[in-house]
């Protein structure tokens, strides 16, 4: 095995790739053994040492340097195998299709690629292949704003709309809503770091140490966030959220954006609300609480804070809160871009 070697000089990053596909414990084993020969190689370690260590006979090894010099990275890859795959004959095209689009009669509420194999008597690859050329997803559902049975919708959302776009001139636009029942949950064991080829992990088991209930406000044209921690979201919560931010903003007139939430239109809110001359109440049209800006605003907390937080108490759930809106408020905040472009919704 005294076959002369080309040289193949690795870069730090194919180094660094060759080394994690090694190190990886899901990498495939032929990949693996690919990765390896290329590093030995990249050693100047001997032939018959290299296919020793790696298991490759000496023929499999020149292959994947002579790939590997052709093509770098992607040359250690399988390249794409001949002949055309056998064909779907027209009958079991639609009877899949069809069973797809309907809803399982065992109480399921979607089609699995497992059940729909075993319903119609075809392999699960077929039923793959089936699905991809039809575009049908039975795993995926689509969400749309549907039609507001709101008679006034039209004045509504052209009154919110107004004030994001063209605020009445020393105005401040309050979004203001509560994200409720975040749970507090800790894991039964230690959670498992991020690794190379593995992603971070935690056990399926969990505690509860209680739930906490966030009140926020969003200045939208300042893009900054307000918020506390209550232990309800009653009206008396948030009759005293609502005192606290008029106090909070004194000398300027205050115009409120909330949804039709029970809490919100209570008559004691209600009642405090028209005494105040400097403070206006606009309520969202029926089921579209989706015109509140705060919700985008959730929608980014719940991504970075709720979403596999581990809190071995509630207290420490309300602190990486409140910590998170101080650093976000520091850093991040700025008014959301308007970016829609379609046709405008009507009713």
């Amino acid at each position: 095995m005294g076959r002369p070697r080309t040289e193949i000089h690795l870069t730090e990053e194919e180094r660094g790739t060759l080394e994690m596909w090694v190190r990886a414990g899901r990498t495939e084993q032929r990949l693996v053994q690919r990765a390896k020969t290329i590093l030995l190689i990249d050693k100047g370690l001997p032939w018959k040492e290299i296919c020793a260590q790696t298991g490759l006979s000496l023929i499999n090894s020149l292959k994947w340097q002579r790939r590997f010099l052709e093509r770098r990275l992607d040359g250690l890859m399988d390249a794409p195998r001949k002949g055309r795959p056998a064909e779907i004959e027209p009958g079991v095209k639609l009877s899949v299709t069809a069973l797809a689009c309907t809803k399982p009669k065992d109480g399921c509420t979607r089609w699995s690629i497992r059940r729909l194999a075993k319903e119609t008597g075809v392999s699960k690859s077929t039923v793959q292949r089936i699905l991809a050329e039809g575009k049908l997803k039975p795993h995926k559902t689509d969400y749309w704003c549907g039609r507001s049975p709101d008679p006034e919708f039209e004045q509504k959302q052209a009154a919110i709309l107004g004030l994001y776009l063209d605020p009445p001139a020393g105005a401040l636009v309050l979004s203001v809503d509560e994200k409720s029942q975040i749970q507090a949950l800790d894991r039964t064991q230690p959670e498992l770091p991020l690794r190379p080829g593995r992603p971070a992990r935690q056990t399926v088991t969990y505690k509860r140490n209680g739930t906490t209930c966030l009140l926020a406000a969003l200045a939208v044209h300042a893009g900054e966030v307000d918020g506390r921690c209550v232990e309800r979201h009653t009206h008396e919560e948030f009759l005293a959220y609502l005192k606290y931010l008029y106090r909070k903003y004194p000398r300027v007139q205050l115009h409120v954006i909330i949804d039709n939430f029970s809490a919100h239109k209570h008559k004691k809110v209600m009642e405090w609300a028209k005494r105040k001359r400097r403070l206006t109440l606009h309520f969202t049209p029926t089921y579209a609480s989706w015109l509140n800006q705060i919700e985008i605003w959730f929608n980014i907390f719940t991504k970075d804070v709720v979403k596999g937080g581990i809190w071995r108490s509630k207290q420490e759930l309300i602190n990486q809160i409140m910590k998170y809106i101080r650093e976000y408020n520091k850093s991040r905040a700025k008014p959301f871009r308007w970016t829609y472009t379609g046709k405008p919704l009507t009713v």
